[in-house]
């Protein structure tokens, strides 16, 4: 997708940064004197003539966590991925369910126009998407490789300098060794209780002297440069490539399915990586939207905070590794995001925190706030998938649901099909639907998508299981 750059990275982060500031509640921001967090938006962009161009964010989230399996319920009112990237998206669905609601039910003053088959709509042409994502998206696009000139945000390093490593302890670079502590998806949430390598190559970076440029799954260029690679504590799937924890640039495997860690209780949740990748084939809306969409709604651009960057590794991470992926059903494609980065640091994440005092010992922050450009009730605040504050005995009941659940926003989207008659409908809403499982599985052109990226390049792919999806 070709992009005409009305704006720019700075612009979209300090958009982002100033809504975040001032319209997320004080209930589930971090204490910043021992939490972190991230954050996630997604910022409608409209053109207009002579070039003029507004921005609005529609979607944010913030959050570190994921539940683990154990915790799933089959009733879909608990959140699985808490990750910010995932509560962003899922808020933006909800902002899209509403566009559409408009559309159903007045025909205009929103984002869609009719579409040219029956009960479906477009997204009008001079409407656009840009994802903003305040740190490299857990997983394959966050291992990066350290260059020996560069800094751990991506810039160059001046000469004869010494740093502080995040125990504050003086580091020094010379031309023969370059020691300094690597950095690890700790420092997004995830902590990695299995590094099978000595404490030494946790804590020193070592200089690659051999690479092997014809591994693709391997760093192709600049090898000889490489000290060591900034780590992700998500895990290759079982089929995947694993990880050979060798010290040094190929410590991981890179371009391969990874699941995110969970603390004692192992997660089925994918990396958010390996979702955004998803999204660049089949669209950010899902599979119920489509019964209402004639084609998928793709991101014009994913815009990076300060942090540890490579547009390689995240080029390989959200598109690259599917462009084997062929014969797609109609309006279905691989959508090369532009990737760009932005040199504002997020006030809340661990890195700028960490900055200001590198003695202080922070946590990620246990809550997770989603924000929609909706009517009514556009926040929601969780902790551990359901509504902050829920206590063991009031899980299951509708009280101590997220708004971006599963089960809500079925209720919302089965509301808006109830709403409309049956002979304005999609031809895929005239069948005997009942469940949730039902309603995706009848999305045949969204699930004819799926199945080709899971067949050509998503082999390993880790699906909810169908149980867990028969709740109506």
């Amino acid at each position: 997708m070709r992009l005409n750059m009305l704006w720019s990275a700075d612009e979209i982060a300090a958009l982002s940064y100033g809504h975040y500031s001032t319209q997320l509640p004080k209930q589930g921001l971090p204490d910043p004197s021992r939490e972190w967090t991230l954050m996630a938006a997604i910022i409608q962009v409209e053109s207009g003539e002579d070039t003029k161009v507004s921005k609005q964010v529609v979607a944010m989230g913030t959050g570190t966590k994921c539940i683990g399996q154990s915790k799933l319920r089959k009733t879909g009112d608990v959140i699985q991925d808490s990750h910010a990237e995932i509560i962003a998206k899922r808020s933006f669905q909800r902002y899209l369910l509403q566009q559409l609601s408009l559309a159903v039910s007045e025909g205009k003053n929103c984002l869609f126009i009719p579409g040219t088959e029956k009960g479906k709509w477009m997204l009008r042409p001079e409407i656009s998407f840009v994802f903003f994502t305040s740190h490299t998206p857990c997983g394959d696009a966050s291992i990066i490789p350290v260059i020996s000139h560069m800094d751990q945000l991506g810039h160059p390093l001046p000469s004869d300098t010494a740093e502080k490593d995040h125990g504050g302890n003086s580091v020094l670079e010379s031309c023969a060794t370059h020691k300094r502590r690597a950095r690890s998806e700790d420092d997004i949430g995830f902590i990695s209780k299995k590094m099978k390598h000595s404490e030494e190559s946790d804590e020193t970076l070592t200089r690659v002297e051999n690479c092997d440029e014809e591994n693709s799954h391997a760093f192709p260029s600049t090898c000889q440069e490489a000290l060591d690679v900034h780590r992700t504590g998500a895990k290759s799937v079982p089929g995947e490539l694993q990880d050979s924890y060798s010290p040094g640039v190929n410590y991981h495997t890179v371009g391969v399915l990874r699941i995110k860690p969970g603390r004692g209780d192992r997660t089925m949740s994918m990396s958010c990586s390996d979702k955004m990748a998803r999204w660049n084939v089949l669209g950010c809306q899902g599979a119920l939207l489509m019964h209402f969409l004639q084609q998928p709604i793709y991101l014009s651009a994913v815009v990076v905070g300060k942090c540890p960057f490579s547009q390689e590794a995240m080029e390989r991470a959200l598109y690259s590794r599917c462009q084997k992926v062929k014969s797609l059903p109609n309006a279905f494609m691989l959508n090369k995001v532009h990737i760009i980065q932005s040199d504002l640091q997020f006030q809340h994440g661990r890195d700028a925190l960490t900055k200001m005092d590198v003695t202080r010992k922070l946590v990620p922050c246990g809550a997770a706030i989603s924000w929609s450009a909706v009517p009514h009730h556009p926040l929601d605040v969780t902790a551990n998938g359901y509504k902050q504050g829920t206590t063991k005995k009031a899980i299951g009941s509708p009280q101590c649901r997220s708004r971006i659940c599963k089960a809500e926003l079925f209720n919302a989207f089965q509301e808006m099909v109830q709403r409309l008659p049956e002979e304005q409908r999609s031809e895929s809403l005239s069948q005997g639907l009942k469940t949730y499982w039902d309603y995706k599985e009848a999305a045949v052109s969204y699930q004819k998508a799926w199945k080709c990226l899971r067949e050509q390049a998503f082999t390993s792919w880790l699906q909810t299981p169908r149980d867990f999806l028969l709740f109506s």
